[in-house]
């Protein structure tokens, strides 16, 4: 049942309320000033809180101010006798859902409330769906490789220097450029992930930095590129090292000026991208072999991050097993599972060549395959990799 906290210092008021509010099904509290209310707010959670402005002691847009750090999920609906104009727009600039003038109107009411209890919802469910999306971008792991990794990470996100990040597929690169991401000062911007490998090389260059109208035969319409979508937060550029060679020289450029034009247009248009990038190719065997340009390569390695094989850290095999099975059963909203000592020990003795990607697919395969708990002979007769 939702939850609404009424704060009023007029007791007809407040039990008016209570009444109407109760009748149309929500559970209502009551609080006599600010101060009871801010008190009332610590101990619980409240979806709705309609507020007087006028009130002895505290008034309400002291109380607002006070609600935004100790309940900035609830929707704050202002009511006041004395309201005028100057009234309303502060309350609304300082973080209100919405102003009521007395004597309140009583659809009005219940349509701001109904409508600022689905705006709380919706805070909710982003919040759960937030929750869900970082668990699925958790990078599990105790062994020191995977410390020294996060403790890395943790130290360069906070600045602008471009990283580069090496590992085997599998191994979690996308990972570590996420936690990079979600701990720097871009984190409320976006994160674009670019698959160079993925991307035909004649389109590499579209993708990247857009394209004009009628620059070549498909483009029915101007489209912004990967840097442009990225404007203000973070680019990622996955198996760089498969970027063509002309795809490169722009990039590079970019980095240089903070400056792209898109196909077929002369026009330059400013960038403020971070860029972080990612292979497993050996880059300088690469740029040996003249795939891969020098200079580009020390544009975007100030940092450089290197992400162990599943295979040389083991001893996080329990972690991760555990981690997969929780996140896979919520996804299929099956009962948790659970696993013996014996099936982690076999787990722990496979190669595992595809690294934490193929470690991830086991799991799932054992979870719909078996019962309710995992052995050591289930993964004997399920975990097998292809021969």
């Amino acid at each position: 049942m939702s939850k609404i906290l009424v704060i009023d210092d007029e007791r007809s008021i407040r039990n008016t309320l209570k009444d109407i509010l109760e009748y149309e099904k929500y559970e209502v509290d009551l609080a006599e000033d600010g101060k009871k209310g801010l008190e009332m707010v610590k101990n619980t959670d409240y979806d709705i809180i309609l507020c007087d402005i006028k009130m002895p002691g505290m008034d309400g847009i002291e109380v607002l101010e006070h609600m935004n750090e100790q309940a900035p999920d609830s929707q704050l609906i202002m009511i006041s006798g004395h309201g005028n104009i100057d009234t309303a727009v502060e309350s609304i600039k300082k973080g209100a859902y919405d102003f009521i003038e007395k004597p309140l109107d009583l659809n009005r009411l219940l349509i701001t409330i109904r409508n600022a209890m689905d705006k709380s919802n919706l805070v909710n469910e982003t919040r759960i769906l937030k929750k869900k999306v970082s668990k699925k971008f958790e990078i599990i792991g105790e062994s020191k490789a995977i410390r020294n990794i996060l403790e890395m990470a943790d130290r360069v996100a906070p600045t602008d220097a471009r990283v580069l990040i090496t590992g085997a597929n599998g191994t979690g690169k996308e990972l570590v450029a996420r936690r990079i991401h979600d701990q720097s000062n871009r984190a409320s911007g976006s994160f674009v992930e670019v698959n160079c490998a993925a991307i035909p090389s004649e389109l590499i260059e579209s993708e990247l930095f857009g394209h004009e109208k009628g620059s070549f035969t498909s483009a029915v319409k101007q489209r912004k590129g990967k840097f442009e979508q990225a404007n203000g937060g973070t680019l990622f550029l996955d198996e760089i090292g498969d970027m063509s060679l002309s795809a490169q020289a722009k990039v590079l450029r970019a980095l240089q000026e903070n400056v792209i034009s898109r196909v077929g247009g002369d026009k330059p248009i400013k960038v403020d991208v971070r860029v972080v990038a990612a292979t497993n190719k050996n880059i300088s065997a690469e740029i040996e072999s003249g795939r891969f340009r020098e200079d580009l390569y020390h544009r975007i390695s100030v940092i450089l991050i290197h992400v162990p094989s599943l295979n040389e850290r083991i001893e996080d095999i329990p972690l991760l097993t555990k981690h997969f099975i929780r996140l896979i059963c919520g996804e299929y909203g099956m009962p948790e599972k659970s696993v013996t000592d014996g099936a982690v020990i076999e787990l722990q003795k496979i190669t595992w060549t595809g690294n934490v990607r193929e470690f991830r697919n086991v799991i799932e395969r054992l979870i719909i395959l078996c019962d309710r708990q995992i052995t050591a002979e289930d993964v004997q007769k399920f975990a097998a990799p292809l021969k």
